[in-house]
């Protein structure tokens, strides 16, 4: 049997978790957001985290509330461990309903960082679009929801976005055709979620807005973290100055599929 985890509990899954290098898994662990399930509300062996999407496990795979707690999903889910233990019994519950890809892990070193280098990006705003930090009209827009469902959906509300999280968009039109906001918060920085429109791609938009973001992090000695899920994504990260570190093994779980 598995139980949702309360913030007595919190605090025991940080030594658990402590190998997945992760802002994410600190989003929660610091009591910021997303949620956890354990075998045991006193002394947890095994345990699940999930903010959105993102499914982070530790402790003891072997166990039958292991395997409960792979099943424990959201629709569509992006699994994260980090034991060749876990890869393998991932891989044998849900055979035939993932797919394993490789997400790519940078450096987390402010000092990486160049403000200079970054602030040079903005200048390369056409003239035709405008930038603006994310505000209320802005997370309302249904144009801004159709670039991603995750600017703004680990937060409670579009209030709560405005009072914890940060975004900034650039509009063509009255429309918003680029975006970076905070995917998730942790008590040091952010996790950056951004994505443009098809249309409006190739203009360097998504380096602009990503480089609004960072510099206003920054600015406020919060950390703009970058994890990159495609090859894209590694190649933007790699121009505004983060440095590459390493690749890891992510699992999409349709959940969906399993439940057919």
């Amino acid at each position: 049997m598995i139980y949702k985890a309360d913030n007595n509990v919190r605090g025991k899954l940080v030594s658990m978790f402590e190998n997945i290098d992760s802002t994410i898994v600190l989003s929660y662990l610091q009591g910021h957001m997303g949620n956890a399930w354990v075998d045991n509300l006193e002394n947890p062996t095994v345990a699940q985290i999930t903010v959105g999407i993102f499914v982070f496990y530790a402790g003891d795979p072997n166990t039958e509330e292991a395997e409960e707690l792979l099943y424990n999903l959201p629709e569509f889910t992006l699994a994260i461990v980090d034991s060749v233990e876990w890869k393998n019994r991932i891989e044998t519950v849900h055979e035939g309903s993932i797919e394993k890809f490789q997400r790519f892990r940078f450096n987390k070193n402010p000092d990486d960082l160049d403000r200079v280098h970054i602030q040079e990006h903005l200048s390369a705003l056409p003239e035709e679009y405008q930038i603006k930090r994310v505000d209320k009209n802005i997370a309302n827009a249904s144009s801004f929801h159709e670039l991603s469902e995750d600017f703004i959906s680990q937060f409670d509300s579009i209030d709560d976005f405005i009072d914890r999280g940060i975004g900034y968009a650039i509009l063509y039109k009255g429309q918003v055709v680029s975006a970076a906001t905070s995917f998730s918060i942790y008590d040091d920085g952010i996790e950056i979620e951004v994505a443009s429109h098809p249309n409006h791609r190739r203009k360097g938009l998504a380096t602009i807005v990503a480089a609004a973001l960072m510099l206003d992090c920054l600015e406020r000695g919060k950390y703009p973290s970058w994890d990159g899920a495609n090859s894209e994504s590694v190649e933007l990260a790699k121009k505004l100055g983060y440095t590459f570190m390493e690749s890891y093994d992510t699992y999409f779980i349709d959940n969906l599929k399993i439940k057919n």
